[in-house]
Parts: structure tokens; C-alpha cells; sequence
């Protein structure tokens, strides 16, 4: 038996949702949705919502986001990620700072977003460089 099963929504923690959401949404050059009840939406083109919710800073815990953006539209969004003067690096771990990475046969980049939530753009897959 086979089911059809997508991704619909996350909530996002963060310290301000609105913040993190314009803040995202003008790196990824995505728009910003009306806020809803404690949410502030950014959808991607895949159709996946991001619900961004303001916590109390105590529960905010470090979540991982990352999102795959064509090659062509990298050099951009970098640009947009280094105006917002946030340190950015190459590996996870933070080791490589103001450094990109070119793993999988493409390119990637890591930063804090302003709920301190790890953020991650990719224009490969990872395992892209295994299949071919």
C-alpha cells in the first residue's frame, strides 16, 4: 500500500516571529503571509509553510532548518545573507567562519537566524554527489 504523505507546516520558535520571518523571507526572497493568531507565515515554493511563533526566550532550543535553492539563485541569497551582517560559515559546527561550503557538488552556507535557530542553504541535495 502506498501513501501519499508531504510536509505541510512547522512552527518556527523564536524570540519575535515577526523578526524571524522577514528575516528569513527576505534572504530565501520569499514574502511574508499575514499573520494568523501567534503565527507569522513564510511559505516555500514547494508549498511548505513555515509558522513562526514568538516563546519565552527560556524555551527556545536550537532547531535546524535548511533550505535548497537553485544554483543560479545562490549568489543572491548569500548577498542578502552577508547585508544582514549575521556570522555565517561553511560547516555545522561553526569551525569555518565567513566561509561557504561546496559539498555535494554544489554550494552551502550556515547562520543563526534571529530566534537563534540554525539555518542552512544548499543548492545540492546532500548525497547529490553519490548519485551520479
Amino acid at each position: 500500500m502506498s501513501v501519499s504523505v508531504e510536509l505541510n507546516h512547522l512552527i518556527v520558535p523564536s524570540r519575535n516571529n515577526r523578526e524571524s520571518a522577514e528575516f528569513l523571507a527576505n534572504i530565501l526572497a520569499l514574502e511574508v503571509g499575514e499573520a494568523w493568531g501567534p503565527f507569522v507565515p513564510v511559505e516555500t515554493s514547494n508549498g511548505v509553510r513555515l509558522d513562526f511563533a514568538s516563546i519565552p526566550p527560556e524555551d527556545l532550543r536550537l532547531q535546524h532548518y535548511c533550505f535548497l535553492i537553485p544554483e543560479e539563485d545562490f549568489d543572491a541569497a548569500f548577498a542578502r545573507l552577508k547585508e544582514t551582517g549575521v556570522t555565517y560559515h561553511a560547516d555545522p559546527m561553526g569551525r569555518q567562519i565567513g566561509e561557504i561550503n561546496h559539498n555535494h557538488g554544489g554550494r552551502g552556507v550556515y547562520f543563526l537566524d534571529p530566534g537563534g535557530n540554525g539555518m542552512e542553504i544548499i543548492t545540492q541535495p546532500y548525497g547529490a554527489d553519490l548519485k551520479r
